[in-house]
């Protein structure tokens, strides 16, 4: 896996990503790993909470998986696909609510997804380099520096 920083920001090449709402996905077999991005967990601030919907909801392009509470947002956590939502990351944020903050890419997952639309949908989604591109106008633009929470 290659990771491509730009002012702190990490975009990993082995993702896929809808920069607009700052989720990274990454297809595992019939389903699909859901994840903030990590400007999205920057943006954020430190999480507080999580409030998950139910797996085994019939989720649509765009709403929320989620709402996350941290020190200075409290929104949704929208999935780019449409499909099943299989599992949630409940355990993972029990454990430490930052998580994400810490490990966006990995142990900060937040949802998997049994994609309905897959192949229609994914036109929304860019590739790493094309992510990474978008980020560093968003990053300059809005003189963004991604850190990640401390022990």
């Amino acid at each position: 896996m290659t990771d491509r920083v730009w002012n702190g920001c990490v975009v990993p090449d082995d993702r896929l990503y809808d920069v607009d709402m700052h989720v990274w996905v990454m297809l595992d077999g019939d389903e699909a790993v859901l994840g903030m991005t990590d400007v999205a967990q920057s943006m954020g601030g430190r999480i507080v909470q999580v409030t998950w919907k139910r797996p085994g909801r019939q989720l649509t392009r765009g709403r929320p998986v989620a709402v996350v509470e941290s020190a200075k947002w409290v929104g949704p956590f929208p999935t780019p696909l449409s499909g099943e939502l299989v599992a949630v990351n409940t355990e993972g944020f029990n454990r430490d609510p930052n998580i994400a903050n810490r490990d966006p890419y990995q142990a900060g997952w937040m949802a998997r997804i049994r994609p309905r639309h897959l192949d229609e949908e994914r036109t929304h989604l860019v590739d790493g380099v094309q992510a990474y591109q978008r980020y560093q106008r968003f990053i300059n633009d809005n003189d963004i520096r991604c850190y990640r929470c401390a022990d």
